[in-house]
């Protein structure tokens, strides 16, 4: 069996899913090293803004992480199709 072309949108859509997942997670973590570092210093103003700044981290990573996932996934796809035409695609074996 071999992949000669690979649809760009559905890809593309596929790929966004799977990096606002990603982007997800890393807003997670990122959330949670900002509030520890809040609860490291002193200051009350820190742990207010180690708060807020994990709280649109979970909110802003999906959203960029999901946009540049479907803006590349198109490009890298119609890059694919363009060298599978040129050299015959990816032969997979299946069972």
């Amino acid at each position: 069996m071999v992949i000669r072309r690979v649809e760009p949108l559905t890809a593309a859509k596929v790929m966004t899913l799977i990096y606002v997942a990603i982007g997800l997670i890393a807003g997670v973590i990122v959330a949670a090293l900002s509030v520890l570092r809040g609860l490291a210093t002193t200051q009350l103003t820190g742990l207010g803004f180690g708060a807020g700044f994990g709280v649109a981290a979970i909110i802003i990573l999906p959203i960029v992480y999901g946009c540049v996932g479907f803006v590349m996934t198109m490009i890298v796809t119609a890059v694919y199709n363009v060298a599978a035409g040129m050299v015959g695609g990816i032969e997979i074996q299946t069972d």
